[in-house]
């Protein structure tokens, strides 16, 4: 298949399904209200709660529940099965199960105070729900930080010329949101000027590659210390002062990007050459379930209902911009996926021509990882338009969303600890000790390396973790009397699945080739926790025939 004929397909079903699907959602479940106060405008302490501009709101949910997630669960997805395979699921996850988790609890989120999702399972479902989601909750946080902190200070260490745009958006970005919020500089002027200045800063790193004097260990010992001690900070800034205006100039990027990875591919349009299918099962396991598992962030990912209920839901200022935001924003992500699926199917080869092997999609995979991958192929097919400079776009545009899920992680660790543990213990409730509680386990497990013994385990439990969302708000629109059908049959799909894949998972890591019992032990414990998730499943079923 041509790869522009593709991509082209992918951009107008997403936007046909924004209007009919998210519509549907829109007017039969949601119904908003603008005449209601959201809890941004009800609740605002200009630190956490505080009303955001719509754009800046997209780009903030965007840049956060992105980052390098819709381009390394596809790119493995076309290594194990193939390029249709992760293409079939990306299509039709996102538009009907990934879209709708992010855009339903961001709204159930808005329609309780703007609690995370956990907090809200205990009103709607019990107290033994919301425990068990929270304690998923945390563990997912305290996993993410420390890998996107490790990988963040590694790709620093590894490839100096995206230190200096890094570091360098904070301050541009902290003048942007004073001059936009505080000085009412008009947002399209002052976005421009932002722009221009992050193109210079990524110009300058091309130029001006950063090193530091440190042989070994040291030189990522001193990004992550660095790493860490930003998120940490960051996640107790007031929202409108750093988060919020990053996050929208580095959504910019991101759509700029994948504008000119559209316009390149329709440029050059080289065809597929991966196969479209490879067979029902590979090194990674069979198709079903373990496709759903490997493709998360593109199709389903739990983790996008942390940061809806965590972030965005009380920076939301009017209910009707809920669907642009939560609904389009993942179907944004889809196409990325669907671009990364290009960049390594089209981009690079599957099986070199001679003198060609620089280009190998596995030779690639296998020595410099996905992010690489997607960057050496985004740089072949936007040759036309960026010439050698394609291959470090590319990677710097993923490079920026690391950072922006750093500190949103922490944050979002911070109001969730506050919920489950801050009535025992009111010193979490303070900012700094809060986003410490996350920090501190995060910096061990990544700055050790310990974060692997249980890292493989995360796709399952992430997919658990939307497993549960969709749960709760599932609860809650049997309690408002509202159809069940949107949601509860994606929950018991992804209950399902990820049941068959702690089983599968768990048999190999316990009775394998190469055992792993850690991991076999961990996923004995997921698999309880599934049992019980399946048992709340079953009561919010008998609930919603009741209706």
């Amino acid at each position: 298949m041509n790869s522009a004929f593709l991509i082209t397909i992918a951009i107008v079903w997403y936007y046909f399904a924004y209007k009919w699907y998210g519509g549907t959602l829109e007017k039969k479940i949601i119904s908003p209200n603008d005449e209601i106060e959201t809890p941004a405008i009800s609740k605002n302490d200009g630190v956490d709660f505080y009303p955001a501009n719509k754009m800046v709101l997209f780009g903030h949910h965007f840049s956060s529940i992105a980052g390098a997630g819709p381009i390394l669960g596809p790119v493995a997805a076309v290594a194990a099965f193939g390029w249709g395979s992760a293409m079939i699921w990306i299509l039709i996850g996102t538009v009907f199960i990934g879209a709708v988790h992010d855009y339903l609890s961001l709204m159930v989120s808005v329609r309780h105070d703007g609690n995370s999702v956990p907090e809200v399972a205990q009103k709607v479902i019990g107290t033994r729900a919301r425990n068990l989601f929270s304690i998923f909750v945390l563990i997912t946080l305290i996993l993410v930080v420390a890998v996107f902190g490790f990988v963040a200070a590694n790709t620093l260490k590894s490839t100096p010329q995206v230190v200096i745009p890094t570091f360098g958006i904070i301050p541009v970005a902290m003048l942007f949101g004073y001059m936009v919020y505080k000085k009412n500089l008009p947002l399209p002027i002052g976005t421009i000027i932002a722009l221009l200045c992050l193109f210079t800063l990524i110009y300058l790193g091309f130029k001006f590659p950063i090193s530091v004097p440190f042989e070994g260990k040291g030189s990522f010992t001193f990004w992550f210390i660095l790493l860490m001690g930003y998120g940490l900070l960051a996640s107790v800034l007031p929202v409108w002062m750093l988060l919020q205006p990053r996050d929208y100039i580095s959504n910019w990027i991101l759509i700029i990007g994948l504008g000119i990875g559209f316009i390149g591919t329709l440029v050059t349009h080289p065809n597929i050459n991966a196969p479209f299918f490879t067979g029902f099962s590979s090194k990674s396991g069979p198709i079903w379930p373990m496709l759903f598992i490997i493709v998360a962030c593109g199709a389903i990912s739990g983790f996008h209902s942390l940061v809806g209920s965590g972030t965005t839901s009380k920076q939301l200022a009017k209910e009707s911009q809920g669907k642009l935001v939560g609904y389009g924003a993942m179907l944004l992500e889809g196409v990325l996926a669907t671009l990364a699926v290009i960049t390594v199917s089209a981009g690079l080869f599957w099986i070199a021509p001679s003198g060609m092997e620089q280009f190998s999609f596995f030779n690639i995979l296998g020595s410099d990882g996905p992010i690489k991958a997607f960057g050496m192929g985004y740089g072949r097919i936007t040759q036309p338009l960026l010439g050698t400079f394609g291959m470090l776009f590319g990677i710097t545009m993923l490079k920026t969303f690391v950072m922006t899920t750093l500190d949103t992680t922490i944050r979002l660790g911070r109001f969730v600890a506050a919920e489950l543990i801050g009535p025992k213990m009111p010193v979490l409730k303070n900012r700094f000790i809060g986003s410490l509680f996350i920090t501190i386990p995060a910096f061990y497990l990544g700055y050790t390396g310990t974060y692997n013994i249980i890292w493989p385990m995360f796709g399952a439990s992430n997919q658990l973790v939307a497993a549960l969302a969709l749960l709760v708000v599932t609860a809650y629109l049997v309690g408002v009397k509202k159809t069940t059908k949107y949601t509860l049959y994606p929950a018991i799909f992804m209950i399902i699945t990820t049941f068959a894949a702690l089983i599968y998972q768990g048999y190999n890591h316990l009775f394998g080739p190469n055992p792993n019992y850690i991991l076999g032990i961990t996923s004995a414990i997921l698999i309880v926790l599934a049992i019980i998730v399946a048992g709340e499943a079953k009561k919010i079923l008998m609930l919603s025939k009741k209706q």
